[in-house]
């Protein structure tokens, strides 16, 4: 189906992500300090006639690593190559990749991470020396060929920067960490995504969608558009109430839980009074693998206040109950799952 822009609708809404994405660190909002940081490392390489140094972006999904990666390559005029850690499976991927840069390329490897072991090794020369070795043949036989790099820029992005090997991590000879955005930041992001969309959207409306974006850019917009989607179907203005309207039925209530979210912590409060409850026990309780539970779910709980990890399990917080409306009828008592952890 096409769009009245002329394209496909899912070429389309990939047109619509590039547009929300800033161009340059003037027009990027929030992370304050990172800005300035990235300014002054683009400024002295420019001035010095060399290549940045490289980069490493760490933090949550959501928060703006691709974007700035793009930035790092706009605002120091140098080409762009993207792929990904999952991508480089073997170290002849990497040695693909690296051997057909072009001098001064910004190379950006998302969820860095996620490389191969061999990949790792290989980069390990690549960022210090501007060179890897290739093997060629197998046993006795096997010579090792040096193969000279262009000078290049590395950004790698990593939402678990704790899993990176201390030998690749310090070979960055930046690294910057991305914190959550606060609600005013937010709403400077919604207020120069709405103009882009061209959206007409009242002020106490894009503080309402703000507040429940979980601070993270990435479902501030995401929420935009499906208010914008509900207006349209609807044929009303995007005021608080299509708002209102429009995040309920989205099931995003207003601390920015979602499904999965609440039946986390209805599982907790009333089937296991308030906890503690084990990890493996919860995730069978929702349905959901125990690893989606740890790593998408809880850490905004615990982050909001919600949710405890104890030595014992998972225990709500009073002001879990209050949120839900429910009274703790004996909060914090042991269960037969205190040791599932």
């Amino acid at each position: 189906m096409a769009t009245g822009l002329g394209l496909p609708e899912s070429e389309a809404e990939l047109a619509f992500e590039g547009a929300l994405r800033p161009q340059s660190l003037a027009e990027f909002v929030g992370q304050e300090k990172v800005r300035g940081q990235l300014q002054l490392l683009l400024q002295a390489a420019a001035m010095q006639n060399r290549t940045p140094d490289h980069i490493l972006l760490a933090g949550p999904p959501g928060l703006g690593k691709t974007t700035l990666a793009m930035i790092i390559a706009h605002e120091s005029g140098r080409p762009l190559r993207m792929t990904s850690g999952p991508a480089i499976q073997h170290a002849g991927d990497l040695a693909a990749v690296l051997s057909s840069l072009v001098p001064g390329e910004v190379l950006f490897i998302d969820e860095i991470h996620r490389m191969a072991r061999s990949a790792e090794e290989m980069l390990y020369l690549a960022m210090e020396d501007f060179r890897i070795d290739i093997m060629v043949g197998k046993g006795a036989g096997a010579t090792s060929i040096p193969l000279d790099l262009s000078p290049f820029t590395l950004v790698g992005a990593t939402t678990r920067s704790g899993m990176l090997p201390n030998p690749l991590r310090d070979r960055f000879g930046f690294t910057a960490h991305l914190e959550f955005y606060e609600n005013h930041e937010l709403e400077q992001v919604l207020v120069r995504a709405a103009a882009l969309l061209e959206l007409n959207v009242e002020r106490r409306a894009l503080a309402e969608i703000s507040g429940r974006s979980r601070g993270t850019p990435r479902i501030a917009n995401r929420l935009l558009r499906r208010v914008r989607d509900y207006a349209v179907v609807k044929g009303s203005g995007a005021g608080l109430d299509a708002v209102n309207a429009a995040l309920e039925l989205y099931d995003v209530d207003a601390l920015g839980l979602d499904r999965l979210d609440r039946a986390v912590m209805q599982v907790v409060l009333s089937r296991f009074d308030g906890g503690p409850v084990g990890l493996n026990t919860l995730a069978v309780s929702v349905g959901e693998e125990a690893e989606t539970i740890e790593s998408v779910v809880e850490p905004f709980l615990v982050r909001i206040g919600l949710l405890t990890r104890t030595p014992r399990g998972r225990v709500a917080t009073r002001s879990a109950w209050k949120h839900f409306g429910l009274t703790p009828e004996t909060p914090g008592a042991a269960t037969l799952f205190d040791g599932d952890l």
